[in-house]
């Protein structure tokens, strides 16, 4: 039987203290001040937001060739084949150069793009190795995770319309009304891109909204898969840790039928263009059981 390497980087939630033998994560980079870290090499979600608050310059990275072939030569020291889940290739060039790196691998290595980050990557990444270990090739779990890339969005709300200003999102004269007026956006992440969904005026409409809109995507867009027991939710945030597990309870009660996976933080990748403070719902299909 060919054994299955699920190979991942750290947009997914997934800790490099979280590989196994069958699971390899590339810490993703960061420039801060000029000076280039590594996520959880050589910061820690801690410093990460310390320097964030603190008002640094923090701009992302893609991982160099070398670090992902790095990475790759080593899974295939102990394992056939590779399934690549970078971050989608719409928040980032990742994913294409990945691409472009495999084709020097013979067919040993298959990417995906699977049009998702943080959370609902998680998914797939869990749901890959789950394959693999069911003695799934490479090439049919990449099929599996192509056809079910676009079965999930994420919600988010965020505490200040600061990181939005400064990332150039939104104009400083709105960032202003927004302050002023405690206008709370929210913003959508579906098929890879980050979009404005909505706003409102308080973080508490804020979570009823994000709320809503996942039950309007259940009864339509992913209706048959919701039916089918095929869908589940997540919870994530940005240095929000009290305020998400208050948000897990009430999204618990609206949607009793449901399960919660996770309740992660959101990637440092998206978390420095939106700021620390920020809640997030995300729904995506998994394989019935």
């Amino acid at each position: 039987m060919t054994k299955v390497a699920i190979v991942t980087d750290s947009n997914s939630g997934i800790s490099i203290n979280e590989q196994n033998e069958d699971l390899f994560v590339l810490p993703m980079p960061f420039i801060i001040d000029g000076e280039e870290y590594f996520e959880e090499v050589s910061l820690s979600q801690e410093d990460f937001y310390k320097k964030l608050t603190g008002n640094a310059n923090i701009s992302t990275s893609q991982p160099s060739p070398y670090a992902v072939t790095e990475l790759w030569d080593k899974a295939l020291k102990t394992h056939d084949e590779i399934v690549y889940i970078p971050m989608s290739s719409g928040l980032s060039e990742s994913c294409n150069t990945a691409k472009s790196l495999a084709k020097n691998y013979d067919n040993k290595v298959f990417v995906v793009n699977n049009q998702r980050i943080s959370v609902t990557q998680k998914e797939s990444v869990y749901e890959a190795l789950e394959l693999a270990k069911q003695g799934k090739s490479a090439k049919e779990i990449k099929d599996y995770l192509k056809q079910t890339k676009m079965d999930s969005s994420i919600y988010i709300t965020v505490a200040t319309l600061s990181y939005l200003k400064k990332g150039g999102r939104i104009t400083p004269a709105a960032a202003l009304l927004g302050s002023l007026f405690n206008i709370k956006p929210i913003l959508q992440i579906h098929g890879g891109k980050l979009d404005a969904y909505a706003k409102v005026l308080s973080f508490g409409q804020a979570k009823v909204r994000m709320i809503n809109a996942i039950k309007k995507d259940l009864e339509t867009t992913f209706n048959e898969y919701y039916k089918n027991g095929e869908m589940v939710l997540e919870i994530a945030h940005t240095n929000n840790f009290e305020e998400a597990e208050k948000f897990k309870q009430e999204v618990q009660r609206a949607f009793p039928d449901l399960t919660v996976t996770y309740v992660d933080q959101l990637s440092l990748s998206v978390a420095c263009h939106i700021g620390p403070g920020s809640l997030a719902i995300a729904t995506s299909r998994i394989a019935k059981k």
